[in-house]
């Protein structure tokens, strides 16, 4: 098919759920895609924080046809080798004691929030009530039923009601507003089960949580045993210059939630499992038919064995300097936002949508985060592309 026959057949019969940009691509190798004309873009967006590696490297996609070549698929109720190769390696580099594997951000997102609300439940009994969730408002959790209510942002609930009970919301950064809410809880019935935070809140405008912010919120659940849950979807797998965006601020979570970067550019979900939850879940207590795949699985295990590495994460660190040392000096640009490579900019006078529209035109993929533009380049995107995709979205915004 050619690019209108494509265009045609997708209003035909795709649901129409995402206003897409005028850009279909082909093919694509490290940081650089073409379209079906030939033309180059540099990707600065990699899939939404997806693609870690880049499009198609060469050992992550050996380690994938490699194990489709060799077994694609079995049911969970038997064991495989790379899903425990890959639990493990989890383990070894976050310190969790188990893993849940699913496949997606939402999914992980779910499954974190049963078990934070199955550890109240064998710890305090079903009589306590003790199965609250706090969250965060302009978070973002998801689009499945339990991570949307957990989404603190009204724009994403419309149309959808009614929600699951026993979700509340406080802002981010008052610290205040979270003990009054809590201490009228604990002087009833004591029913937080869990409080949910992103250490950047990524689709609510690349906005990082302060630091003494999150510490007390770490206080607090350890001193009320209420589990602290960290949506690192978008901020983990070395997104910020750490594996985990937890390790900026000095947290571990009770439980933690990957997804995005993990996969490389497969669906792919974890619930990493903590101290406290590690034997919450027994046979029958959650499941799904896909989690774990050999497949899938096996290309993040060769994700791990780069992005781990301490060399690769000062990389990430030392690219996101560079980023914003170019754009200090962008008179359009009033700051710069995020850690690593997880980056929103704050603008002058451009709209963030326009910006993003102009860089197609000019062979550089960006994204926006509400009225920010937002950069998720990939991990290993290379100076030289990182260069040519700077230059291209810098003369956009000197223009």
């Amino acid at each position: 098919m050619n690019i209108n026959e494509i265009k045609q057949k997708d209003t035909e019969y795709v649901a129409n759920t995402y206003p897409r940009y005028d850009l279909c691509v082909e093919k694509g190798l490290s940081s650089t895609c073409y379209d079906f004309d030939g033309k180059e873009y540099i990707d600065l967006s990699s899939g939404i924080g997806v693609n870690s590696l880049g499009f198609c490297d060469p050992a992550w996609a050996g380690a994938v046809t490699g194990q489709l070549n060799t077994l694609q698929h079995m049911s969970n109720l038997f064991y495989t080798s790379p899903c425990v190769r890959l639990a493990e390696k989890l383990s070894e580099i976050t310190g969790c004691k188990k893993v849940f594997f699913a496949n997606s951000g939402a999914e992980a997102n779910e499954g974190a929030i049963k078990a934070a609300r199955k550890y109240s439940f064998d710890k305090y009994g079903a009589e306590s009530g003790r199965n609250r969730i706090i969250t965060l408002v302009n978070s973002f959790h998801g689009r499945t039923m339990a991570a949307l209510t957990a989404t603190g942002q009204e724009s994403f609930h419309n149309f959808f009601f009614p929600f699951l009970e026993g979700f509340e919301y406080v802002n981010a950064g008052n610290i205040g507003e979270l003990k009054e809410k809590l201490e009228i809880d604990i002087l009833t019935n004591g029913s937080c089960a869990a409080i949910i935070i992103e250490y950047i809140q990524g689709e609510g405008g690349v906005v990082p949580l302060d630091y003494d912010y999150v510490k007390a919120v770490a206080e607090i659940c350890e001193k009320y045993d209420i589990l602290l849950i960290a949506d690192e979807v978008q901020t983990g797998v070395g997104r910020t210059g750490t594996f985990l965006a937890g390790e900026n601020y000095g947290i571990k979570a009770d439980i933690t939630t990957l997804a995005k970067g993990l996969g490389g550019g497969l669906p792919i979900g974890a619930v990493l499992l903590g101290e406290k939850t590690a034997d919450v879940f027994g046979p029958g207590h959650h499941g799904t038919t896909f989690g774990g795949n050999p497949a899938i699985c096996a290309g993040a295990v060769e994700i791990l064995n780069r992005i781990s590495d301490e060399s690769f994460l000062a990389g990430v660190k030392n690219k996101g300097d560079y980023i914003r040392k170019r754009l200090s000096e962008i008179d359009e640009v009033i700051k710069t936002d995020g850690m690593g490579l997880m980056l929103g900019i704050t603008l002058k006078t451009k709209k963030s949508a326009d910006v993003v529209k102009a860089g197609i035109e000019n062979g550089v993929i960006t994204l926006t985060a509400k009225e920010k533009l937002r950069l998720l380049p990939p991990l290993n995107i290379t100076m030289g592309e990182l260069e040519k995709g700077l230059d291209r979205l810098i003369n956009i915004m000197k223009n």
